[in-house]
This record gives C-alpha cells, structure tokens and sequence, in this order.
C-alpha cells in the first residue's frame, strides 16, 4: 500500500476538521504507517476524531491513556474514553470496561457492572467478552454461579477460535462441569487450544 499518498491526503482532510481522516491520520502515526511513529500526534489526531464521536478514536484514546502512550498513563481517563466508545456500540470499549470493572482500574470494583460490559460486547460476537462472561458464570462473579451459562459463554469463543476457552471446555468436558462428562470431547477442545499453542493445553496433554 501507498501508505506516504494515504498520509498526505488523511493530513488534508483532517485538517480540514474531517473527524475520519483524524482517525485514520492517528493510526498512521500509531503504526508508523507512511510517517515516523509518534505517539504525541496520534493522540493529537485520535482525540480530536473522539472529540466529533468517532467511537474507533475513543477506543484508541482509552488504549493510549491506559498504556501511557503519548500521555501519562491515567486509568481515570481511560475509563472516560472506553466509556464514551462504549456507549457508541465498540464491543473492545465494551470489554474493556468489563476488565476494569473487574480489577478495579479507574473505577471501583464491581462485577455486576463488569457483567452488563461484558454482556453488551458478547452480544456482539466479541470472543474475548464472550469467554469473560463465561469465566463469571463459572466463578460466579457479579452473577448466580452457572456451570452451563459458563459453557455457552465458553462454546461462543472457542468456535470462533478463542484458545483460553476451548481450553476452558476442555476441563469442563474432563470433570462433566455444566454438561455430560466426554473425555473425547475434553480432548478434542483441549487440541483446538494445542493447535495455537496455548500454554496450558500444551501442559495438559503434553
């Protein structure tokens, strides 16, 4: 791709206050795509796009204040952005929140609100939230403990390749958790998860 003509055309238009183009400049400075790497202009860029509601800005201004990244890191603040991405329908925004209700990062801890997080961006097919969402039925965290609530959670992220929760089915599958115990099945999940080298399923079946 002809990242250096992009840049020149996004600088344009984002000037020009074009809250997409301001996006997708902060990106190229956050990639280094057609310009030097610089953390200070993509949040220059991504914060003026979040200022116009752009929900993929927002996000990204949350992940720069999170990890400190051309600003000092502020989990305060990341929270607002996530929040406000959030709000917009962004499923990462929307599990993000979750993860930060559960460790209490810039809000005080509270599972059920890490819940509700983690249900929105579920329901949006978001594998990472849909297996977050099944590990607080399986401990139950901010709801009813729920083995099989567990399961479906974890059966909506492994198909889509989400290794910790075909890992998760494996175990669940060995010790008849939430569903008929099937060592076929346990081994077959735990192979899904093998299959992308994930650490534990390694471990497991060696």
């Amino acid at each position: 791709q002809n990242y250096d003509e992009a840049v020149k055309w996004y600088q344009k238009a984002a000037e020009q206050g074009r809250a997409r183009a301001q996006y997708s400049l902060g990106a190229c400075y956050t990639l280094g795509n057609g310009v030097a790497k610089d953390e200070i202009e993509s949040v220059k860029w991504f914060r003026k796009a979040a200022e116009q509601g752009i929900a993929a800005a927002q996000y990204a201004l949350g992940n720069n204040y999170y990890y400190g990244l051309g600003v000092s890191q502020d989990y305060a603040e990341a929270v607002k952005w996530y929040r406000k991405a959030a709000e917009l329908g962004n499923a990462d925004a929307q599990n993000n929140l979750g993860l930060y209700y559960v460790n209490g990062l810039g809000v005080d801890q509270d599972y059920e609100k890490a819940v509700e997080y983690y249900q929105l961006a579920a329901e949006q097919g978001d594998a990472e939230a849909q297996f977050n969402l099944g590990y607080m039925y399986y401990n139950g965290e901010g709801v009813e403990q729920d083995y099989e609530e567990a399961v479906k959670y974890y059966q909506m992220a492994a198909e889509q390749g989400f290794a910790p929760a075909q890992y998760n089915l494996g175990y669940m599958y060995y010790f008849g958790e939430g569903v008929d115990q099937d060592y076929e099945k346990s081994v077959e999940y735990l192979t899904q998860a093998v299959e992308q080298d994930y650490p534990p399923a390694i471990f497991v079946l060696g």
